[in-house]
């Protein structure tokens, strides 16, 4: 597994990554869905991209103001 953490421009880009079998699907109810909920009510974005086979990626993208 890996987590990356920059900033682009104004926001926050934190991507975590692994090598596992894939198929995390953050709209059936898991604990992504959770996470989506609270990263978009701080006016962010959440991707999953997850693929049978792997790996899986999740990208969060927030606000971030200086």
């Amino acid at each position: 597994a890996g987590v990356a953490i920059a900033r682009a421009g104004d926001r926050l880009v934190i991507e975590v990554h692994d090598d596992g079998v894939g198929g995390a699907d953050a709209s059936r109810g898991s604990g992504l869905q959770g996470l989506r909920e609270r990263v978009e009510a701080l006016g962010g974005d959440l991707r999953v991209i997850s693929p049978a086979g792997g790996p899986t990626t999740i990208s969060v993208e927030l606000p971030c103001a200086s």
